[in-house]
């Protein structure tokens, strides 16, 4: 199936644009949707705003988030164009360590751990300060999803017909789950292929189930994996059940395919981290052993 796609570079209300990369995977076109393109380089951006939105209409003035990097730089940047206070938990040595959210104003908490340890820590925080807690499954986990749906409309906007498949970064499953309700909504049947860290994320081990956590002490942060890590993720058992539905998959790759992919992007102007890569990564290892047609979207996380 041919996807027409309507513009060069059409852009969602936030400006992100869609790259045409046909080339990347023989014998299917390959569009990638640069998420990375935001002021904040998160794909959280939106999911951000909208939290912000729904937390100034109930009268807070601070939330509290926990963050790998991507959520903190958009909640951080959205509070303060909000003029909202912030407070970020970040695992100690993970993204930048805060620099870029004290740059934008957020009060920056590093914890010893894990992201489960920060968001722990966060929701005590909240608690402790009065504050609301914006986690992704926190209070308002439908201005989360009705954020991180913002690509479903772009993409329905931006195509003329739905494409062969979605490819999308999997960490706690909070994109996966919005933008299958979204897709949904629209009338359009996507195949949804969900991409992690192997061996470090329980949608990745668990697929295609049951869903069960793994050890806290058995998952391997890296440099380039630290976003996709979860030994728990918030909203997995949800996230692998629309995955299912849409008749997509669960992939796990390592740190040399998330690299490659980045490598790949470069060559097409865009530049994510090696985790924002992962989408096209999966999409790569899946194309060695699976002859592939249609037009494939991915999705790029963070930069």
């Amino acid at each position: 199936m041919s996807v027409e796609l309507l513009s060069e570079a059409p852009v969602d209300a936030y400006g992100t644009p869609l790259i045409d990369a046909g080339e990347l995977v023989p014998g299917a076109r390959v569009l990638v949707k640069d998420e990375t393109r935001y002021a904040s380089g998160s794909h959280k951006e939106p999911a951000a705003r909208a939290v912000v939105r729904r937390a100034a209409a109930d009268g807070h003035r601070r939330v509290v988030i926990a963050t790998c990097g991507n959520y903190g730089r958009a909640m951080a940047m959205a509070t303060a164009a909000a003029g909202m206070a912030c407070t970020v938990v970040l695992p100690t040595g993970w993204s930048d360590g805060g620099a870029f959210m004290r740059a934008a104003g957020a009060d920056v908490h590093l914890v010893p751990g894990t992201y489960e340890d920060a968001v722990d820590e966060s929701r005590r925080l909240a608690r402790e300060e009065g504050s609301v807690d914006g986690n992704v499954d926190g209070p308002y986990v439908d201005a989360v999803l009705a954020g991180h749906g913002v690509v479903a409309h772009a993409l329905h906007r931006a195509l003329a017909e739905p494409p062969a498949a979605l490819w999308i970064p999997v960490g706690n499953g909070t994109t996966v789950i919005a933008v299958h309700r979204q897709l949904a909504a629209l009338g359009w049947s996507v195949p949804i292929h969900g991409v992690g860290s192997a061996a470090n994320n329980p949608l990745v081990t668990s697929w295609p189930g049951p869903y069960r956590m793994l050890p806290p002490d058995g998952v391997v942060t890296t440099d380039h994996n630290q976003p996709l890590v979860n030994w728990h993720a918030l909203q997995g058992p949800e996230a692998m059940a629309a995955i299912a539905d849409s008749g997509g998959f669960v992939h796990g790759v390592d740190d040399d395919q998330l690299c490659d992919a980045r490598a790949r992007l470069a060559r097409h102007g865009a530049h994510p981290t090696a985790a924002g890569a992962v989408a096209l990564a999966g999409l790569l290892q899946h194309a060695r052993t699976t002859a592939l047609d249609g037009t494939h979207v991915v999705l790029l996380s963070g930069r």
